[in-house]
């Protein structure tokens, strides 16, 4: 299983996305500082989570959500949150439902 995640620091309103094989483990090294392009705004919240079953995808809606339109879509996430205060979502490739 490959995942695609959005992270939002508690410090800022900077985002960071990524793609992993291990989410619990990347997670862990965000919020330890150990990702260097994300470390000077630690911790960080999960915003969305998405499964994959290749690497390849997971990269590809990765490098989808640093276009515009994703960065719109990360926005109207954020939006979502807000108004109905989850913790995270999580969103299936297999059926396209995210799930809070």
């Amino acid at each position: 299983m490959y995942y695609t995640y959005i992270l939002k620091s508690r410090l800022s309103n900077k985002t960071f996305t990524g793609s992993t094989n291990n989410i619990t483990r990347r997670l862990s090294e965000h919020n330890r500082g150990k990702i260097k392009s994300s470390q000077e705004y630690k911790p960080y919240d999960v915003i969305l989570i998405e499964n994959f079953g290749t690497a390849l995808e997971a990269k590809q809606r990765e490098d989808f959500y640093k276009t515009a339109s994703g960065q719109r879509e990360i926005i109207n996430l954020l939006k979502c949150r807000v108004c109905r205060d989850t913790t995270h979502l999580v969103k299936s490739k297999k059926d396209g439902k995210a799930t809070l």
